[in-house]
Formats: structure tokens, C-alpha cells, sequence
């Protein structure tokens, strides 16, 4: 059983998708993080993040055993992966990993912007996660103050808007919801609630030769 998440940042998809793999017993990758790795090895070579490459380089060589996990998820390596993921050569390089992490055994549960359109358009169950940018910015305001970052909600709000406005414009794999993708608003939900929605969702559509965990 392969479960796609798709949605924008601050969404929850990333939650609910590791607490569905978890759930089902399933292997889990948040596919953000590849892009956010190669974003950061193209700054720590001292190149342009939007140069395509630098960029292609970065990701045909990437090793993510190279990055500490806490420097993949700030805000800065997000930027930079919403800068690398718009080059069309960053995501045919990272496209057959992922394809290759979906066909485990079993199946498998990834998260990021475009599993249910491209990298696995024949999921079993197909989420698009999203919530107002109020409510988006709002998480990840709370989640960098956690962090020790002080920054204005203005800012947080515009940078939110800016990613949507670049993930879903970008020629090559845009954001949008999967044919055949169910949508779950998370706005007014608070965590059990979605991951209630979600589990939900994938019970209705799983096969019913998969057994219960």
C-alpha cells in the first residue's frame, strides 16, 4: 500500500504522514528533505541555490547521512528547497529515489508536493493536505519561537505565500492536488482530529486485503 501526502507548507502533512506510517507499520519519507538538502549543499559550496548546475549537481551526488537532521528542518533550508525544487534537473535527479523508496515491500508512506501527480501517480490512497496561510503561518510562527527565532508574523505569512506562490507556478511539477486525491482542510482541526480525518480516509480506500495493524 503506497499513501501519498501532498500539500503545502504547514499544512500537516509531514505530521500525519509519519503518523500514518507509523499506524500502518510502513516505511516513511518526507521527500522536503531531499530538496532541503540540496539546497543546503549548494550554499555550503558557496553557490547559487537557483543556479540549475549547481543545483543538478548537488542532487545527482546527494547524501543525506551528510546533514544533521535539525539543519534539514529551518527555515532556511525550506527557502532554499522551494528555490532548488522549482530547477527541473534537482527533481529528475531525486525522481527515482523516490520511486525506488516507494516500491519497498509492502508499500510505503511519502509526503512532499507532488508524490500523488508524479512520483507515484498510482498510490493506493492520494491526501492533499492543506489549510488557510493564516493558519499556516500561525504553526510556523509558534514552531520558530520554539526554535529560539524571533521573527514577525508579517514576515512568517509572506514567506508562506511566497513558497505557495512558487510551488504552484513552478513549470515543472507544480503543486495541486492529485487526480483522485481526497482534500483535508486542517484548519480549524487540531492534530488527533486530522490524523483521525486522514486514517479515515485511507481506510475507505485501502484494499481489503491489507490487513489491520
Amino acid at each position: 500500500m503506497i499513501i501519498a501526502v501532498d500539500g503545502p507548507a504547514a499544512s500537516g502533512k509531514g505530521t500525519l504522514a509519519r503518523r500514518l506510517a507509523r499506524h500502518y507499520g510502513l516505511p516513511h519519507l518526507d521527500t522536503g528533505l531531499l530538496y532541503r538538502a540540496v539546497g543546503l549543499s549548494v550554499r555550503r559550496a558557496g553557490d547559487d541555490p537557483a543556479s540549475a548546475p549547481a543545483a543538478e549537481a548537488a542532487a545527482r551526488t546527494l547524501d543525506l547521512a551528510a546533514f544533521d537532521d535539525a539543519e534539514l528542518r529551518t527555515a532556511a533550508a525550506g527557502e532554499l528547497a522551494s528555490i532548488v525544487a522549482a530547477i527541473p534537473g534537482v527533481r529528475a535527479a531525486l525522481l527515482d529515489y523516490q520511486r525506488a523508496f516507494a516500491a519497498q515491500p509492502g508499500g510505503a508512506v511519502l509526503d512532499g508536493r507532488d508524490i500523488g501527480t508524479v512520483v507515484c501517480p498510482a498510490a493506493t490512497v492520494k491526501l492533499f493536505v492543506t489549510a488557510s496561510p493564516d493558519v499556516r503561518a500561525g504553526r510556523r510562527h509558534r514552531e520558530l519561537e520554539a526554535q529560539g527565532r524571533m521573527l514577525a508574523f508579517d514576515d512568517v505569512l509572506a514567506d508562506i505565500r511566497s513558497r505557495d506562490e512558487r510551488d504552484t507556478a513552478r513549470a515543472v511539477a507544480p503543486m495541486r492536488p492529485a487526480e483522485g486525491a481526497r482534500l483535508l482542510d486542517t484548519t480549524d482541526l487540531d492534530i488527533e482530529a486530522a490524523f483521525q480525518a486522514a486514517l479515515d480516509i485511507v481506510e475507505s480506500q485501502k484494499p481489503r486485503d491489507v490487513a489491520a495493524p
